[in-house]
C-alpha cells in the first residue's frame, strides 16, 4: 500500500512530552498517530472524550464550601500561620 507524508505543528514541549510517553509504551510518534487515525477510523469517531476541563461534582462542591466560608461574616481571621497554631494549641 503506498505511504504519503503528513506534516504536523505542534508545540515543541508538548512534543517532547508525547515522544517520552510513546516510548515508554514501546512505540515511535509516527506509530502511535497511525494508531489514533487507525482507531479513529475503525469507531468512526475520535476514540476518547474531547471536553473543557470542568470540574466534577466532589470538586464544585468543594470550591462552593470554600467559597461559603470565604464570605461567612463570623469566620475567625489570622494574621499569619504562627497565630492559627497559637490558637490550635490553646484547644480552641
Amino acid at each position: 500500500m503506498p505511504t504519503t507524508n503528513v506534516t504536523i505543528r505542534m508545540d515543541e514541549k508538548l512534543k517532547k512530552q508525547a515522544e517520552e510517553l510513546f516510548s515508554d509504551l514501546g512505540l515511535n510518534m509516527t506509530t502511535a498517530f497511525i494508531t489514533f487515525a487507525k482507531q479513529s477510523v475503525r469507531e468512526q469517531r475520535i476514540p476518547f472524550v474531547i471536553s473543557r476541563n470542568v470540574p466534577n461534582k466532589i470538586t464544585v462542591n468543594a470550591i462552593n464550601e470554600i467559597r461559603k466560608i470565604k464570605n461567612d461574616p463570623k469566620k475567625k481571621v489570622y494574621n499569619n500561620f504562627a497565630e492559627l497554631l497559637e490558637e490550635v494549641k490553646k484547644g480552641v
